[in-house]
């Protein structure tokens, strides 16, 4: 009988601690590391961080996300790649990278194919933007959303005022072959560089001049070597939020379902952030001595008018969507 009572006792305390592993288990908390390649003061920065907030509160905590800036994981294309192997969980990288991945999305890097912000929301988070996403699964990468980098704009040791004054400069580039054939068309001497190469670059001459989105310019410090700052957005640059497919598989059903609630949240809020990080670092960049200089962008324009017939990576259908998104 006493030994009956000890069996019976035994599988009770098993069903016990069966029952607190299970719970346990259910609890535990799952860690994303999500790398980006700007500043800490980048609005994508600020984005990640409402994100990790958001995920945080709908998940229950069983999901935390770490905040790694300025390259901490990876250059940009290592990135992509880490995403690829599941050695990194989720990035934010700007597009000249992904060409390489998903080439249709040389489509948004056209000069001046986008109006205003309006027109490239409208775009990047419609069919065009959806559709870009999804052809990201076939490389092992879950795309989430769309997050602004800004509009890039040109710095330069001279005044830039027209495409002849950028006739022989070297300028650099991302490694982005719309962008690349967009200068050459100009006449300047596009050189793509990995951005940790750029500032020092800058300072001793082996290039001249580059193009990047006002945060960009700011949180870099551009202003100690350049001097000029010529407003042409010519190009809407996006950051793609992404996540390594391996470590998305991971996530349970709800898990999924709050990451992408999450991120579309602070979307809108990464967006705002940027908008205003704009104008204000604006008007920094002009106390720290840049001369802002705004042009007639017509000449422009039309010098790198034929680049959507010319880029094999541009896909026609994808660029009529996007401009009819327009009206």
């Amino acid at each position: 009988m006493k030994r009956l009572v000890t069996k019976r006792l035994a599988i009770a305390l098993s069903a016990v601690a069966a029952l607190a592993l299970s719970a346990s288990l259910s609890h535990a908390q799952t860690v994303i590391k999500a790398g980006h390649g700007a500043q800490a003061g980048h609005p994508t920065q600020f984005g990640l961080v409402k994100f990790a907030e958001l995920v945080a509160a709908k998940t229950g905590g069983t999901v935390k996300v770490e905040v790694y800036a300025d390259r901490q994981l990876g250059e940009e294309r290592e990135m992509v790649e880490g995403l690829q192997l599941g050695t990194v969980d989720m990035a934010a990288v700007s597009t000249g990278p992904l060409n390489a991945f998903v080439p249709q999305i040389g489509v948004l890097d056209l000069p001046f194919v986008f109006k205003n912000s309006a027109h490239a929301y409208k775009v990047l988070d419609g069919e065009v933007g959806q559709d870009l996403l999804k052809r990201m699964d076939a490389k092992g990468i879950v795309g989430l959303a769309w997050w602004e980098n800004g509009w890039r704009h040109l710095t330069s040791k001279k005044s830039i005022k027209e495409p002849g004054d950028l006739k022989g400069v070297k300028l650099r580039t991302m490694q982005n072959p719309v962008h690349i054939a967009a200068f050459k068309q100009i006449g300047a001497a596009p050189i793509p560089m990995a951005w940790g190469e750029v500032f020092t670059s800058l300072g001793q001459g082996v290039i001249d001049a580059q193009e990047n989105p006002v945060t960009i310019i700011y949180t870099n410090s551009l202003w100690e070597v350049q001097k000029y700052l010529t407003l042409t957005g010519h190009v809407y640059g996006p950051h793609a939020v992404m996540f390594s497919k391996a470590v998305w598989a991971k996530l349970t059903p709800d898990q999924q379902k709050a990451v992408r609630e999450a991120v579309t949240e602070a979307t809108i809020f990464q967006r705002q952030t940027s908008q205003k990080l704009e104008t204000e670092q604006l008007e920094e960049l002009k106390k720290k001595g840049m001369i802002v200089e705004t042009i007639d962008l017509a000449p422009f324009q039309a010098a790198t008018a034929e680049i959507a017939t010319t880029q094999k990576n541009v896909d026609q259908d994808l660029l009529k969507k996007l401009r009819d998104a327009a009206n």
